[in-house]
């Protein structure tokens, strides 16, 4: 009886031991969380893929001799960061059988304006559309110098790689990122800007549109195959505003159109009857609006209103 009493102590020991342990790994697991979702997130441009990541990364977490992790962030930081670049890659393929133009999905950030980053950068709507034409390893390495700055060699053994190699991935990747985007306006420019040009959408007004839209804007709509969603890119001042101005007259009647935040700046959630049917973005720099990101795709709406009512956990 004696010995039986032992042993039960002896299992309920072992048992709290192991409760302990997970509570603890629990802990540090969630701290970290806000950067590791950060991360996966700029990397993947989806919070449906970056909560993907981070429910592995979890899991391994747990499945670690934790014991002989000396740097438990490091660790949690490259494992997530690993796992991101492996979700790009498979996930290059299944946007090539997307209908119509991809967007990144668009998250609510008013709780966490920098979305775990040491900076908010690489979190504009604009920076991560640019950010999917890198390779995944490129794309891995700027986000994780310019937004959480890494050293060049702790990013170095997250990719394993080198450390030259390591500043050659970011210097390629700020270098493309520059060439194809111009330095934005300030968010009150940005605000008043987008309001003329709804405004002048709603109305037809080609005059106000081809004033404010640059020579070589792009206008995109995400709808993966959305009936009325364009499945091209529409492309130059001429094109684009004669579009707009041909899409009003059946798109705009009974919407009503709400202030939002997307990804740090101002965006405007248009509805119809209380249901979501558009989050437009704009990108716009001192010369004018340079594109136009309308997802309408309903998977990534839904997400972006279940954020504004707090249904969600993106950066918590």
């Amino acid at each position: 009886m004696g010995t039986r009493d032992g042993a039960d102590s002896l299992d309920d020991t072992h048992s709290l031991d192991g409760m302990d342990s997970l509570d603890e790994a629990t802990k540090v697991f969630m701290a970290e969380r806000p950067r590791l979702f950060g991360i996966a997130y700029r990397v993947l441009g989806s919070s449906a893929e970056a909560e993907d990541v981070l429910q592995e990364a979890w899991l391994r977490w747990q499945h670690t001799d934790r014991g002989a992790v000396r740097e438990p962030k490091a660790f949690l930081a490259t494992v997530t960061a690993r796992l991101a670049i492996n979700l790009a890659q498979s996930a290059r393929v299944r946007r090539e059988s997307y209908t119509g133009p991809w967007l990144p999905e668009p998250i609510d950030t008013r709780a966490d304006p920098q979305l775990g980053a040491e900076r908010a950068e690489a979190l504009d709507l604009a920076v991560l559309f640019l950010l999917e034409k890198l390779n995944p390893v490129e794309r891995a390495a700027y986000v994780l110098r310019q937004a959480f700055d890494y050293p060049y060699r702790q990013i170095a053994d997250m990719l394993e790689t080198s450390e030259t190699n390591t500043r050659q991935l970011v210097s390629r990747a700020h270098k493309r990122i520059s060439s194809e985007r111009r330095k934005p306006v300030d968010p009150t420019e940005h605000r008043r800007l987008m309001e003329v040009f709804l405004a002048a959408a709603q109305t037809g007004d080609l005059a106000v549109l081809e004033d404010i839209l640059t020579e070589d804007v792009v206008s995109y709509t995400d709808g993966n195959g959305l009936r009325g969603a364009s499945r091209i890119p529409v492309v130059g001042l001429e094109h684009v505003s004669r579009y707009l101005a041909a899409f009003g007259p059946r798109f705009w009647p009974n919407k009503e159109i709400d202030w939002v935040e997307a990804n740090g700046g101002p965006a405007a959630l248009v509805s119809a009857g209380g249901t979501a049917v558009v989050l437009l973005t704009l990108d716009i720099s001192e010369r004018g609006i340079e594109r136009a990101m309308w997802v309408m795709n309903p998977e990534k709406l839904a997400r972006y209103v279940a954020s504004l009512d707090g249904d969600t956990t993106f950066s918590s």
